[in-house]
């Protein structure tokens, strides 16, 4: 039995072989009297192997109904090509068809189609050179995260999915129940209304791990997770999707400017490798999707990042002569207008910034000495805005149950959290990056919908 040879390695053999074996999906067939030229991919690459099939061969014989999409089992001798552009092609001796695919109704042909249009074929779409490309270089930039970790001295841990937990705060989370939901429930005035759940209490799909991922820091040190989180926010965004995954660090030990040292770190590593080890795919957005992609991408992860105080923004943006849709004062949160002047015409590349009023943020950030302000900050990047959001967190239980109440938290919900501060607490810091935001910025696309392989949005479950 010949071993499978993936086309990715085939085109970037030393040497011909007289006997090989592909798989793939037909991109292109070309009849030409005698010979017929399909064009075979597999997925491990962008370039497709020219294969060349010979009248006479048991590989010609079995070319009837094979057309575009069909999956097949090529053998042959990988031969030099005489033509431009590509150094090697497949002679076959052998093809078997493992699926046909109907020609009149095989939504992939060759020309252009719209994104929208691929959203609706979304099972279909990573077989087009775009969508492969983005989706591997997604690949890419997850196997970066879990380099640079692990390089790092950090744990990777698993957060829970399901729970009774709101990181937030701000109540946009799905509820998950087993309750049958054509059958109201009966209880007296005062009963628990889920009494009778799975869980005999409110559960939700997790806005964040980052609560459990200090749970854990504080006996590992530094851990990270790195997984899918929901939001119930009707937004009918570019930038926001009801399912998407984070990178959630949490270092005990640490503080606000150690979570932006490894903020950074993290970015200019997943730009670094991502630009070294997806030349092929990248070059492919850089040329169709956003000119000058490589360049601005080299940019960023070359030159620090700028720093900038949430107070010294504000000035920025009030002095810099530009009208914005939505007016900006000290306690205002900062929207993406705001975000992408500051890192694409003020600095010209990422700045962080950092110490945000207190009452645009989150009960378990730390307070700073002013009583204004928190241990906040945002990572904020050219074309995308915000990449990261972190803070140091609270580590005085007095005051962390102080704010809690003040944001109209139930802190009984909240006892394990405390718990942290109560035995043996020690500053910690953390953030999470949105992983969509990253390909975004990776690939040029601007739409999340198509940096995620399925993509869940308002009144959008087709998958």
């Amino acid at each position: 039995m010949i071993r499978r040879t993936l086309i990715a390695e085939a085109l970037q053999s030393e040497e011909q072989k007289d006997s090989i074996q592909v798989c793939g999906w037909v991109k292109t067939r070309r009849n030409a009297g005698e010979v017929v030229f399909l064009e075979l991919n597999d997925g491990s690459c962008r370039s497709n192997l020219q294969c060349v099939v010979e009248a006479g061969t048991k590989a010609f014989d079995a070319l009837a109904g094979v057309s575009t999409g069909a999956a097949v089992r090529i053998s042959g001798r990988l031969e030099e090509s005489p033509g431009k552009g590509q150094r090697w092609e497949l002679h076959a001796e052998e093809l078997e068809v493992y699926g046909f695919a109907d020609s009149s109704a095989y939504p992939l042909q060759k020309k252009h189609h719209s994104d929208e249009f691929l959203r609706s074929i979304a099972h279909l779409r990573s077989r087009t050179n775009k969508y492969g490309a983005a989706f591997r270089i997604r690949s890419e930039a997850a196997r970066a995260v879990h380099d640079y970790f692990a390089e790092n001295g950090f744990h990777y841990v698993h957060t829970p999915i399901l729970t009774g937990s709101d990181c937030e705060g701000a109540g946009e989370m799905f509820r998950v129940t087993v309750l049958p939901p054509d059958q109201p429930v009966k209880m007296s005035e005062g009963a628990n209304p889920f009494s009778n759940d799975f869980f005999g209490r409110e559960c939700s799909l997790t806005v964040s791990g980052q609560l459990e991922a200090e749970a854990l820091a504080m006996g590992l040190g530094r851990v990270y997770t790195f997984g899918p989180t929901f939001r119930a926010e009707n937004s009918n965004t570019p930038r926001h999707a009801a399912e998407f995954w984070m990178v959630e660090p949490e270092m005990a030990f640490a503080d606000l400017f150690d979570a932006m040292k490894t903020a950074e770190d993290l970015v200019c590593r997943v730009i670094s490798q991502v630009l070294e080890r997806c030349g092929d795919d990248i070059e492919l957005f850089d040329r169709y999707v956003e000119p000058g992609l490589i360049k601005r991408l080299e940019n960023l992860w070359m030159r620090p990042f700028a720093r900038c105080p949430y107070r010294e923004a504000i000035k920025i943006l009030n002095a810099g002569g530009k009208k914005f849709e939505y007016p900006v004062s000290f306690g205002s949160d900062l929207q993406t207008e705001h975000e992408r002047f500051l890192a694409e015409e003020h600095f010209g590349r990422p700045v962080i910034v950092y110490d945000y009023p207190k009452n645009i943020k989150a009960f378990y950030m730390k307070q700073n000495d002013d009583g204004e302000t928190v241990a906040a900050m945002d990572v904020l990047v050219p074309r995308i805005g915000e990449l990261i959001g972190g803070s140091q967190r609270e580590e005085n239980a007095d005051r962390l149950l102080r704010r809690m109440r003040e944001l109209g938290q139930d802190p009984l919900k909240y006892d394990w959290y405390l718990d942290l501060r109560r035995f043996g607490t020690a500053p910690h810091a953390g953030f999470g990056m949105g992983f969509e935001r990253m390909i975004m910025l990776l690939t040029g696309i601007s739409n999340i919908r198509d940096v995620i392989p399925f993509p869940r949005t308002p009144g959008s479950l087709p998958f």
